[in-house]
């Protein structure tokens, strides 16, 4: 597998937070978020190289039962994707599996944590990458599939309060219950992400979505491998 790193930390965000796990971090990505916080996932991918067998070594070898597994887009690399989570699976393990739901391929995972990307996140500074993802970022009916078959939580990046009128369209048309949908401040510094969540708890009350903060950055700030 292409991979950036491997780590035992605390979740920092969704419906999980807090919880000690282990993250293993896939390389490679089919979107191009401007604001994206593992560029070398993405816009720099690292790709190193592990195979199914070393990652589960590397993963079981932490005391944790749950296991995140992240990206970049891990859907991107089905194959080795499916035997590392029947593997996980069999060491008894708990898998969340982080997507863009914009692919969707049947693995054993516990949550599907879809983090669907609004229009905040297109990049306009960059011609090409602009029209691919604007294309390719919102794939309705891969989310309805993950709806349909799987335990979900549906994380939003918010950067500004207009970002809730897609949250509720999005909402609406896939018919998905308010306590799934979790609302996430996007940055990287404590300033901003205190600034923001201010108006994201209130449109959370008002809407019955669930608020998460970024709480790896509220304890360790922005650095890898947390």
């Amino acid at each position: 597998m292409k991979y950036s790193e491997l780590f035992y930390s605390v979740q920092g965000e969704g419906g999980l937070i807090g919880m000690p796990s282990v993250f293993f971090r896939t390389s490679g990505c089919n979107l191009r978020c401007q604001w994206c916080d593992s560029a070398y996932t993405s816009w720099q991918p690292e790709n190193k190289d592990i195979s199914v067998a070393e990652a589960v070594t590397a993963i079981t070898a932490y005391p944790a039962r749950h296991v995140v597994i992240t990206g970049g887009e891990p859907f991107l690399q089905a194959d080795a994707l499916t035997q590392l989570c029947t593997a996980l699976k069999a060491q008894g393990k708990h898998i969340t599996l982080e997507t863009n739901a914009t692919l969707f391929v049947p693995v054993e995972a516990d949550l599907i944590s879809m983090s669907p990307k609004l229009a905040n996140s297109t990049p306009h500074t960059d011609a090409q990458w602009s029209v691919r993802h604007e294309r390719d970022r919102l794939q309705v009916e891969v989310m309805r599939q993950f709806l349909a078959h799987y335990e979900c939580q549906v994380k939003f990046v918010i950067d500004q309060p207009e970002d809730l009128a897609e949250v509720q369209q999005l909402v609406a048309e896939l018919n998905i219950v308010p306590e799934q949908v979790i609302l996430m401040p996007q940055g990287t510094q404590l300033a901003a992400l205190k600034e923001k969540q201010l108006w994201m708890v209130e449109a959370c009350k008002t809407h019955g979505y669930r608020y998460s903060p970024r709480l790896h950055i509220l304890i360790w700030g922005n650095e890898r491998g947390t």
